[in-house]
């Protein structure tokens, strides 16, 4: 059977009979089994509700009836999306027991394009973290060397599609969530434009930055399971109403005569030389392919890291003063009210989470917001219009996704601040609300770790965006 599947190899296999929906779970459950106590990138397995997806896909394929476009393709899912019936815990022992009652939106869109849910996958708690290693259940190893970070927040769902583990996944990005992990993994991976997938059933940490998107192991993929989650919802009033073009077609078109903006901003002191080497490779690749290069300033790049853990951390506290042992989740025992607060959060919330919600609880406090959250607002307007100026000029932007490669297990735990600037590159797009996609785009010399391109296009321009980094994958820009 074979380790490397696409959803078109599924498909085809399904089709021609060359086996049943059933045994490629169970094949795939079978290689869990036997990496996962190593890779730690599964939290919770659902092989019933899998199972049963699966032997629905088998009856269709019996009755020769048409099959939906991801008919038996297995999945995971990061453990901050609902899912009705499996423990999701946000990677947190706060919600350690918690069996959500509905599916999120994008879950409940791929189940009905005929998906095969496979389990939830481990993150940073809360999807507070670049590492991986703020899970409450214990790091993330990655798959292209175990003692390496997989990246963060959704490092687990990084892993399971670059170990075989599955044939695509969802993770979150609120500052780079999924685009680094794609990138320190080696795999595509995309955060669509803000609004574009709904986050209903998406366990908040900061409403206005936190967006849904897909890995795979080909942008192709990538574009048809964005395509399935994309949409108007109307149980999220900030889903948009905006028409969902068909992803996998518009990004086979030629990317000849478009004009890629290079900002010098993003290529500033600090960055891996192994990695700047990566990434002009991949941008002379771009120039190769009759691209047009296009130097181009964002001035307010500078401020973003700041802007970006004032705003996150004060969305963060406001979110999470839910957690208070009352209605859901973990409760400690006290006598006094306050005392069961103190308890409860102080054993379920860990170190990370804990130092967010001071941060956020301090910028929001009497005297301090406007000096610090209403500042913070005002410079992501800022940046915002730096990417609305460049699009006025050029078609897409072209930067690094990480400054680094894929960094030491306990390297920067220690040091918060390093463990930030690691986001330098994919905050800004965060708080624009534009797309964004991070390419494989060779490797490292000497250490061999995977170095990802960032593609970022105008808002709800996710096509131009897919049709560049497809364009690249396919002229070889994984092998640079």
């Amino acid at each position: 059977m074979s380790d490397s599947w696409t959803i078109s190899s599924v498909r085809d296999a399904l089709a021609a009979k060359k086996l049943s929906a059933r045994e490629l779970a169970t094949d795939f459950f079978t290689r869990i089994d036997a990496q996962n106590p190593t890779l730690n990138a599964y939290l919770t397995l659902s092989p019933e509700r899998a199972y049963a997806q699966a032997d629905k896909i088998d009856a269709l394929i019996a009755a020769n009836k048409p099959l939906p476009p991801l008919a038996g393709v297995p999945v995971a899912i990061k453990d901050v999306l609902s899912t009705r019936g499996i423990r999701t815990t946000c990677g947190s022992k706060i919600l350690d027991n918690h069996f959500p009652a509905y599916d999120a939106t994008a879950v409940e869109r791929l189940e009905s394009a005929g998906a095969v849910l496979l389990g939830k996958t481990n993150c940073d708690e809360f999807a507070m973290g670049s590492s991986n290693e703020n899970s409450a259940y214990g790091p993330v190893k990655s798959p292209v060397a175990p003692d390496r970070v997989p990246g963060g927040s959704s490092g687990g769902s990084a892993a399971v599609v670059a170990a075989g583990l599955a044939v695509a996944s969802l993770g979150t990005d609120t500052g780079g969530s999924i685009r680094q992990p794609g990138a320190l993994c080696g795999i595509p991976a995309m955060m669509g434009s803000y609004g574009r997938v709904s986050r209903y059933g998406l366990i908040a940490f900061a409403s206005s930055l936190d967006r849904i998107g897909p890995f795979a192991t080909n942008v192709k993929d990538v574009a048809t399971i964005l395509q399935t989650i994309a949409g108007r919802d109307p149980r999220d009033s900030t889903s948009t109403t905006a028409p969902v073009p068909d992803y996998a077609t518009e990004a086979a078109k030629p990317v000849k005569s478009l004009r890629i903006g290079i900002p010098m901003d993003y290529f500033a002191e600090g960055m891996h030389s192994g990695v700047r080497q990566k990434v002009e490779a991949g941008i002379a690749l771009l120039k190769s392919l009759g691209c047009e290069l296009v130097d181009i300033r964002m001035p307010h790049t500078d401020y973003a890291i700041a802007a970006y853990y004032i705003i996150a951390t004060a969305e963060a506290s406001s979110n999470l003063a839910r957690y208070d042992g009352v209605r859901y989740g973990l409760r400690a025992d006290d006598p006094t009210l306050l005392g069961m607060y103190r308890k409860t959060r102080g054993a379920g919330f860990g170190p990370e989470v804990k130092r967010r919600i001071v941060l956020g609880t301090y910028v929001l406090s009497a005297g301090y917001y406007d000096a610090y959250y209403l500042k913070g607002q005002k410079v992501r307007a800022l940046i915002a219009q730096d990417f609305r100026d460049a699009f006025t000029k050029v078609d897409a932007i072209v930067t690094p996704t990480s400054p680094i490669p894929a960094f030491k297990l306990g390297e920067k735990t220690n040091d918060p601040l390093q463990m930030y600037l690691a986001d330098i590159y994919t905050v800004t797009g965060s708080l624009a609300g534009v797309p964004g996609i991070s390419v494989p785009c060779g490797k490292t010399p000497g250490e061999n770790l995977p170095v990802g391109l960032q593609i970022f296009g105008p808002a709800f321009g996710e096509a131009r965006v897919l049709q560049l980094a497809h364009a690249f994958e396919q002229a070889g820009g994984a092998s640079l």
